[in-house]
């Protein structure tokens, strides 16, 4: 066995404070002592992502941020509408830890086997609070790299591999046969068509821009709907005529894609239909919203029947559903695939302090295709 006291942790807070702000700040934290089937991790690399930013930056006008502190620890603040905050209360003068995922190496191990065995290997590991510097976390919370894997090539092992999987398995338990994937050149997206690929499964990406449809057709997809064309519902029901792709992902949420998605799944569904109906096709289609680039409203334009759903989607539930075996399977599957199909790229790393300064956040805040940022928390300290 291997432990000591628990030690001490510089960690990422957000924090809505009652006088409207939304406050960012580093904070020194007590990392505890493994229990038995607990292992203490050095965090070496943890993504931004997506999801994590909505708790980090909230609603906050970052336009209008202010820095305080000191160049090695910040101090950030922007105001907040009170329509935000308000919205916000039950955060208020709570710091948030922030990062749902990341990677780094066993430094300290319960006394369990299954902790034991841990010790000294390099694991992906979900769980919260991972732009801290070490974090204590349950073995089942972790996820053995193979040999030879960094932490950064680890870091993000579970929230766009496990989406991806999510996808293609909610696919498969609701009886679809194909997808349908909107900001598709995307980490998320390009990991998506590569697993699709190798399955044989039907996909059609969704892109905004002719680069990002270029780069998906170098990456052997093989049906790429752009909306900025003209021909965009045309060349979006020959591709779901094609596929038979009748669900699909919105990462867009807002604005009028998952109602123009359903719309060309009706014009595919009828393409080779006998006879008329007034209530559309019997062929059902199902539309999920599982991010919000666009903060709009959704616009329905109800032109597709009456078989159609549209609804949220989370890995979260989606993984209680599967039950332990199936997830398990499923990150066995990310494991080995690690530098194939599940691999993910950054355009840049940076530490702690570094994801405190104002071109940093206006940079990665962006969520740019092609701008992924890794935090390395013991980078500089």
């Amino acid at each position: 066995m291997n432990t000591q006291t628990g030690r001490s942790s510089l960690e990422l807070h957000s924090t809505v404070k009652k006088n409207g702000d939304m406050e960012l700040s580093l904070a020194t934290v007590t990392a505890p002592s493994p229990g038995p089937d607990e292992v203490l991790v050095r965090i070496d690399a943890a993504p931004i992502n997506p999801s994590d930013l909505g708790l980090l930056l909230g609603g906050a006008d970052w336009n209008s941020a202010k820095v305080s502190g000191t160049k090695g620890n910040p101090i950030v603040t922007a105001p907040m509408t009170p329509r935000v905050l308000q919205a916000m209360a039950a955060r208020i003068d709570m710091p948030m830890p922030v990062g749902n995922e990341g990677a780094g190496l066993v430094i300290e191990a319960g006394k369990s086997e299954a902790a034991q065995a841990l010790l000294g290997k390099t694991v992906a590991v979900l769980g919260g609070a991972m732009y801290s510097q070490y974090r204590c976390l349950k073995v089942n919370q972790c996820l053995l790299l193979p040999p030879g894997a960094t932490a950064a090539e680890g870091a993000s092992c579970f929230v766009n591999p496990l989406t991806a999987l999510g996808m293609v398995g909610t696919m498969q338990r609701e009886g679809h046969k194909a997808l349908v994937h909107t900001a598709a050149a995307s980490n998320l997206g390009q990991m998506l068509n590569r697993l699709c690929l190798a399955d044989r499964i039907g996909l059609v990406n969704i892109v905004r821009k002719q680069e990002q449809e270029d780069l998906l057709k170098a990456a052997g997809a093989v049906h790429v709907c752009r909306t900025d064309s003209p021909t965009f519902m045309q060349d979006l029901t020959e591709a779901l005529v094609t596929t038979g792709a009748t669900l699909g992902f919105d990462a867009i949420g807002g604005g009028p894609l998952a109602g123009q998605i359903l719309t060309c799944m009706e014009a595919a569904a009828n393409r080779g239909a006998k006879t008329y109906s007034r209530y559309g096709s019997t062929t059902h289609k199902q539309v999920y919203l599982y991010g919000s680039l666009d903060m709009n409203p959704t616009a329905l334009n109800r032109n597709y029947g009456m078989a159609w759903g549209i609804g949220g989607w989370l890995l979260t539930p989606f993984i209680e559903k599967i039950g332990p075996a199936a997830f398990q399977a499923l990150k066995q599957r990310v494991a080995a695939e690690l530098k194939t199909t599940f691999a993910s790229h950054y355009s840049r790393q940076i530490s702690l302090a570094e994801a405190l300064q104002l071109d940093m956040i206006a940079a990665y805040s962006k969520r740019a295709t092609g701008q992924k940022y890794l935090i390395a928390p013991n980078q500089g300290l």
